[in-house]
């Protein structure tokens, strides 16, 4: 089989799978809407996709424990993604989409995480730097947005659906290649299947990660649920609404280009607070004015609510043993990234139908919340310190 280094594998990973989750992700929603579902059932079905992915986070990911494993895992999922992509043309009725919902998002779900537990285990390596690789997964998602806003404003919004099965085609095409030198888990110590979340969910330090990281990133529920349609609905275009996606994800692209020269002296603490008060200004504004000029301005806030807490995230979970890695990353993904937005995103259906662009308000009063997590507790280093040792320790004594 044909070789690559692993920073190539792991961007053309990223730059495949972004590009899918940058048409499904801005456009989906109005997808849903082109085939009948009104706001009520765009928010179950919403929800219900980043249910799905917690659940499977919390059960499967976390049995894909060795670093051997990811590779050939992924490219199963992405196989998977493509026969769920071409069932979703089958039917627009309600319950068929939920179920080929779910079946989708059982394959995105854990390959968010083991992409990222590939990147880690090479970044722990010093064989890639995270955030240029990540990056062009960032790159991906702008070229996906912008492409699929262009294609429906002037061929329709089926078109969606199609942008979206031709990127998950090439994503499994881009996986094909192996990595040079292949993943192989070096750590003599074994956690059980989860045994090891269980440990991880019984540390305070890793509770207090998750509740900060859930306010951060739970409060882009409505903006990834109804931003789209609200800014549909107060007159700007499809073509507009994914440049508008896009220069949140250039922001954020900037930011994962140099996150290791800017960031390199911030602690961990340090940038989870700076997206604390982000989040507070990015949705306060969106809440208050739908006007051009301002929806450019707190889009390029996308590098601080987003980029700058999910390398904090990052940073956090590298710190941790190799064999604890792909469950932490799983209970990243599973709880902040899915449980909390699957929650939230239902609630902010509810609410942009009473209350309409008003209901970043509620996005808002996160950031509030988060200030008040008691940071302090996670140490310099988060896991890396006495919390890594003790979680290893008692990992290997069972």
């Amino acid at each position: 089989m044909l070789k690559t280094t692993p920073f190539r594998w792991a961007s053309q990973f990223f730059f495949g799978f972004f590009f899918v989750y940058g048409v499904y992700l801005p456009f989906w929603a109005l997808w849903l809407k082109y085939e009948g579902m009104d706001p009520g059932q765009i928010g179950i079905l919403v929800g219900v996709a980043f249910a799905t992915r917690c659940a499977v986070n919390l059960i499967l990911t976390p049995r894909i424990h060795r670093a051997e494993k990811l590779v050939p895992v992924l490219r199963w999922l992405s196989l998977i993604s493509i026969a769920s992509l071409v069932l979703f043309s089958f039917s627009n009725n309600f319950y068929w989409l939920l179920l080929v919902t779910v079946l989708f998002n059982l394959c995105i779900g854990p390959t968010m995480p083991l992409s990222d537990s590939v990147a880690n285990y090479y970044s722990k390596l010093n064989l890639l730097d995270y955030g240029r690789s990540r990056l062009w997964g960032s790159f991906a998602f702008i070229v996906g947005s912008t492409l699929v806003g262009w294609l429906a404003v002037h061929l329709g919004g089926q078109v969606i659906l199609y942008t979206a099965l031709a990127g998950a085609c090439a994503l499994l095409l881009m996986s094909v290649r192996n990595p040079d030198p292949y993943p192989v888990d070096s750590d003599t110590g074994r956690s059980r299947k989860g045994e090891s979340l269980i440990r991880l969910l019984k540390n305070k330090s890793v509770v207090l990660f998750l509740v900060l990281v859930a306010c951060i990133q739970g409060s882009h529920a409505a903006y990834y649920g109804f931003s789209s349609i609200y800014w549909k609905s107060v007159g700007y275009s499809e073509e507009t609404i994914g440049y508008l996606w896009s220069l949140g994800v250039i922001a954020e692209i900037i930011v994962f280009a140099v996150s290791k020269t800017v960031f390199s002296g911030w602690t961990i603490r340090g940038l989870f607070m700076l997206s604390s008060c982000a989040v507070i200004v990015r949705w306060g504004v969106t809440a208050l004015t739908y006007e051009l000029f301002a929806l450019v301005f707190v889009q390029l806030f996308h590098s601080l609510t987003f980029a700058s807490a999910h390398i904090a995230a990052i940073r956090y979970i590298q710190n941790a043993p190799n064999h604890l890695m792909v469950p932490l990353q799983a209970l990243y993904n599973a709880i902040p990234l899915g449980l909390v937005i699957a929650i939230l995103t239902p609630m902010s259906g509810w609410g942009f139908e009473h209350w309409g662009g008003k209901v970043f308000l509620a996005m808002s009063a996160m950031g509030v919340i988060a200030l008040f997590v008691p940071v302090r507790l996670l140490g310099k280093n988060g896991v890396g310190d006495a919390t890594s040792r003790e979680l290893s320790a008692g990992s290997r004594s069972k």
